[in-house]
């Protein structure tokens, strides 16, 4: 109950004021086990994602400072998220992601692990390529944009538009492969370029110069 009233009142707000395409998200899939993938532009992405998947049971990790804010920390307990500390490989924070998984729910992750701002791509960190090597689950990347422009639009009154595109669900291909970390971050990378592939170019960022081959790491599952 407690959830339910919590997502209807931050739905609520987020669509006074944000208008956001929220179309794609119909082809996520209604149950099993799924980790999604997004990048990470603001404060609003949690919101959006975590209301606008309601009702599929959904979690993800979330950096372990909000738990130090009363607030955040009541809000994210709700919403079942896995605190975790981005300054190492916790492996803690990656056996709850995994009974998660278990639990068939879904998992959302941000490979970047902070916030852009002006929704520009950076570097994926590795970890969400060590997560998926432990776990057999497809992936699904999710895109979005626009949200990046909320402040300078709040300031006039105005609405933000934000954009949502949703792509192919893949697995990675680890069969024979060494866990060396250049080869995780190969992945993360792969990983990070097909969230690009939803993204208009002008916010590849760092992902417009990395290429890699990626035909022998990602099998489409669609």
């Amino acid at each position: 109950m407690m959830k339910w009233l919590v997502n209807s009142i931050v739905k609520f707000l987020v669509n006074i004021l944000l208008k956001i395409d929220d179309s794609e998200l119909a082809k996520v899939p209604q149950e099993g086990p799924l980790i999604s993938v997004a990048n990470h532009v603001n404060f609003l992405d949690v919101p959006v994602i975590i209301t606008h998947l309601s009702p599929r049971p959904t979690t993800g990790l979330v950096k372990k400072e909000n738990w130090e804010h009363p607030f955040f920390k009541f809000l994210f307990t709700v919403w079942d998220g896995i605190p975790i500390d981005r300054d190492i490989m916790d492996f803690a924070a990656f056996k709850k992601a995994k009974q998660a998984l278990d639990e068939k729910k879904i998992l959302a992750v941000a490979p970047e692990g902070t916030r852009t701002e002006n929704g520009k791509l950076i570097r994926a960190k590795s970890g969400i390529a060590l997560l998926a090597s432990q776990v057999d689950v497809p992936i699904l990347p999710i895109a979005y944009w626009g949200q990046e422009n909320f402040s300078k639009n709040f300031k006039r009154l105005k609405r933000t538009k934000m954009t949502i595109r949703v792509g192919k669900q893949f697995k990675i291909n680890f069969e024979g492969k060494r866990k060396s970390k250049a080869f995780l971050q190969d992945v993360a990378d792969a990983i990070m370029l097909e969230i690009a592939k939803l993204l208009p170019e002008k916010y590849h960022g760092v992902y417009s110069d990395i290429k890699i081959e990626t035909d022998n790491l990602i099998t489409y599952l669609d």
